[in-house]
């Protein structure tokens, strides 16, 4: 169980969720110490007063705020603590609004929300099914570590979620990051479309979707601590020649996603291209066709008469 990161509550409207903040999240990333190589002795950071020059312990330790280049001024956790927000023990929802409105970009880490005991039980059910209802979001405000942040809330199997937001003047414009203008045709589009369909499924679960980096380096600590020989790294396929072309590039690519899900990869299937290239013999077949209609209509009507005559 993941211990409680903060403690406050829901505001929504006048209506109040006590709730307790828990990391959605695990990191499983494999950690290393800064160690001297000559006798492997741990190198530690030490905090060092520049003025007594002395190590100083963390009780000792507090906030300043840089006035000017010869003066800093103290700030207290009491202070902030104290501060006149309203969301220093709040999340306050500000709005609601459709999923597809948030640009991903400005989303963060996530933190499950508990309710607080049973008093919070039946505020925070009708929070999380009037979202699941709407199926919209909300944005809130929340201040954590000195400072009042944005957030958006969800649900999730059931629970409440905060994701960090991003405030809009932190996401940089990347008008300067655009390439310049370049011709794509409409063959290239439809086969970078084939790809899409291909490469596309349902879920992000799967042997394909785990962290191989990490388990290659379990891997290599466990050859160390047995004195073997760690697993020696896969061959390396041959890095292919620049591409120039970047409809070949794009075949090969739809190719290798059959490949890899066991479908037959030596067969080409490109319908839109084909299409375009038998439109022109189908168009001129269909120009053809009126004429021959119209021959035999001529004939039928010169024949006509002679079978009149013998008839007579």
């Amino acid at each position: 169980m993941p211990r409680t990161i903060w403690s406050g509550a829901i505001s929504f409207g006048l209506v109040t969720v006590p709730v307790h903040v828990l990391s959605a999240t695990e990191d499983h990333s494999v950690r290393f110490h800064q160690v001297h190589l000559e006798d492997m002795g741990r190198v530690r950071n030490r905090k060092v007063c520049e003025l007594e020059d002395r190590e100083v312990s963390n009780s000792e330790i507090g906030k300043g705020y840089q006035l000017t280049k010869d003066r800093i001024i103290p700030v207290l956790d009491e202070e902030l603590r104290q501060m006149p927000l309203p969301t220093a023990k709040a999340i306050e929802i500000e709005a609601f609004v459709p999923v597809d409105s948030i640009d991903p970009i400005r989303i963060g880490d996530g933190y499950y929300l508990q309710p607080d005991g049973q008093v919070a039980a039946k505020p925070y059910k009708l929070l999380r099914q009037a979202l699941e209802r709407s199926s919209k979001v909300a944005v809130a405000k929340f201040a954590w570590s000195g400072r009042e942040r944005l957030g958006l809330l969800r649900v999730r199997d059931n629970v409440i979620v905060l994701h960090a937001m991003r405030w809009t003047d932190e996401i940089r414009d990347p008008a300067e990051l655009r390439p310049e203008d370049v011709k794509v045709t409409e063959a290239e589009i439809a086969e970078a479309e084939h790809l899409i369909d291909r490469l596309t499924r349902d879920d992000l679960d799967g042997p394909d979707m785990t962290d191989r980096y990490t388990e290659a380096v379990e891997q290599m600590l466990e050859a160390k601590r047995e004195n073997r020989e760690p697993p020696a790294a896969p061959e390396e396929p041959k890095a292919p020649g620049k591409v120039v072309d970047l409809m070949a590039a794009l075949k090969e690519s739809v190719a290798k996603a059959r490949e890899s899900r066991g479908e037959d990869a030596t067969v080409h299937e490109m319908p839109t291209k084909a299409t375009a290239k038998k439109a022109p013999a189908k168009k001129t077949a269909a120009k053809k066709q009126p004429a021959k209609k119209a021959a035999a209509k001529k004939t039928t009507a010169k024949k006509a008469p002679a079978r009149k005559r013998k008839s007579a």
